[in-house]
């Protein structure tokens, strides 16, 4: 799947120009670790793949430019630039003469992955390396960074290397929201935000019915509420309820913004309604135990 993009000119024209002037000062003084985060990963990874050439072009660094480095790059066949998901990885199984592709099934970035990336870090590399770290589904789209595609101890396996890394390498983090990726990997990242400018998906029609002023249920309704859930996700795709189900939090908060107490307890439960769809999208849990616990965790408080 095709994922430069070279409207990222005409979309975001002062981040771009912010990192031109980073990357053409001889001191190059961008970070090495760059974290982007907001709705349209898409846009984040067109703006990664052009800081990448960027950096890599010897030419000028134009927007027309067609020298081998900045061809590969719009090509995505550079050989130093890397788009790591979960889903792209082979590991050799010592049963086995021939690599076997491992990657199906597989819910995150995990630790031999990240070792990989280490010891592929420690052959000199004549490019400027960019390695930029998301997720994405079978079907090749691009979706964010998060605590369960990218967990704590491969993070945790991969901090030293964040923090120290070797010569003329930098790594980009594509996420939702900063707090879906580890404190530790933020702290040594620089942060952007990359508006989206995509129409939002804002419907919360279905499940308003079912869940509008939940904050205030009796708690006996738990198990109600569950089953009524469970009858929609049967009827339409589960991860589109959890989708309306945000949208309903996140306009409640729009509409709440002074009220504080509302305010922390709706963003602890877009966590929970977060985890839910990762868990039946990616790790393809069970709807029911996902629903059964995401239902005790919300109206149990």
């Amino acid at each position: 799947m095709q994922y430069y993009d070279s409207s990222v000119y005409q979309k975001i024209p002062k981040l771009l120009d912010y990192f031109q002037k980073g990357i053409i000062d001889e001191n190059k003084n961008i970070s090495h670790c760059l974290l982007f985060w907001g709705a349209d990963i898409n846009l984040q990874c067109g703006l990664a793949l052009e800081i990448a050439r960027l950096l890599n072009c010897k030419e000028g660094a134009g927007a027309d430019c067609s020298c081998q480095n900045c061809r590969w790059i719009k090509e995505q066949t550079h050989p130093a630039i890397k788009i790591y998901t979960r889903l792209d990885f082979k590991e050799t199984d010592s049963n086995s003469s021939e690599d076997e592709d491992s990657s199906k099934g597989k819910k995150n970035i995990n630790i031999n992955q990240a070792k990989s990336i280490i010891n592929e870090l420690s052959i000199s590399s004549d490019y400027h390396r960019v390695y930029i770290f998301c997720d994405r589904d079978e079907e090749g789209n691009l979706l964010p960074l998060n605590r369960m595609n990218f967990p704590e101890a491969t993070s945790n396996a991969l901090l030293k290397t964040f923090e120290e890394p070797p010569k003329n390498t930098t790594f980009i983090f594509l996420t939702k929201d900063k707090t879906d990726v580890i404190s530790t990997v933020v702290s040594r990242a620089q942060s952007f935000f990359v508006p989206s400018l995509q129409p939002e998906n804002k419907d919360y029609s279905l499940v308003e019915g079912i869940i509008a002023g939940y904050w205030n249920f009796d708690k006996n309704r738990v198990l109600d509420i569950e089953d009524e859930l469970l009858k929609l996700a049967a009827d339409n795709a589960p991860e589109e309820i959890f989708i309306q189900m945000e949208n309903y939090m996140f306009e409640i908060l729009q509409s709440n913004y002074q009220n504080k107490t509302l305010f922390y307890r709706m963003k602890e439960d877009l966590k929970f309604v977060e985890e839910a769809m990762q868990q039946v999208v990616i790790s393809k849990m069970n709807i029911k135990t996902v629903m059964e616990n995401l239902c005790f965790k919300m109206f149990l408080k």
